[in-house]
């Protein structure tokens, strides 16, 4: 395939997709489909590697039932979908906490570069970043799910996956549900956002509507 026709491919998956509402409840993702998408979640980029994420994938019809009071934005998806990913963010990001220590030792790295990482990674929190916080540094690792939430949806409209991308829920009544049901240590983990993927029960007639490109885009030479 020749690089037109890819960059055409892509274009193509992005004007088709949409955030859907309603998804046919008998049409489910093949587990080949569904093995890839989450393996481009995997395999995506992170700020200094650290990977600091977690991808719940709840099948639980019950579970699933019991999201819905608090998770308006999910009410019509979480009984449609053929599956339904959690995006979770530790809560441990500190330069010199457990999950950052692990991260770098995973890279094989000699003591001495390891200790430099460390150092370069408390400037960078403390220093350009300001990350001084439990908040602060959630919400740093809360960005980077964001980085493998895109790439998730736009892998699965490659393949015709339908997606809906979701915020609206009740975060403090999710984190409680999902460690009632021991998905989550609630003090080391939380969610960040939702993810329904599967196929939309109808074509859509409305346009997709988009900021004109030289609104969104600014070139500076």
């Amino acid at each position: 395939m020749q690089n037109q026709d890819i960059k055409q491919l892509v274009l193509d998956a992005a004007h088709r997709r949409r955030a859907i509402k309603f998804f046919d409840p008998e049409k489910k993702i093949s587990n080949d489909d569904i093995n890839y998408i989450l393996e481009i979640a995997r395999l995506s980029p992170s700020s200094v590697g650290a990977q600091g994420w977690r991808f719940v994938v709840l099948q639980n019809p019950e579970i699933r039932e019991a999201l819905k009071p608090f998770s308006w934005g999910a009410a019509r998806q979480l009984g449609g979908a053929s599956h339904f990913i959690l995006l979770l963010a530790n809560r441990n990001m500190q330069h010199d906490g457990p999950h950052m220590q692990a991260s770098l030792t995973s890279r094989n790295l000699s003591p001495e570069d390891h200790a430099k990482a460390l150092e370069t990674y408390k400037s960078f929190q403390i220093n350009d970043m300001g990350l001084t916080t439990d908040r602060t540094l959630f919400d740093w690792a809360a960005k980077q799910t964001y980085i493998a939430l895109g790439n998730m949806m736009t892998a699965a409209a490659l393949i015709g996956v339908d997606s809906c991308p979701i915020e609206g829920f009740n975060a403090d009544k999710a984190n409680a549900l999902l460690a009632e049901h021991g998905i989550i240590d609630p003090e080391t983990e939380g969610i960040v956002s939702m993810l329904a993927l599967g196929y939309r029960t109808e074509e859509l007639s409305w346009p997709q509507t988009r900021k004109p490109a030289e609104e969104a885009i600014t070139w500076v030479n």
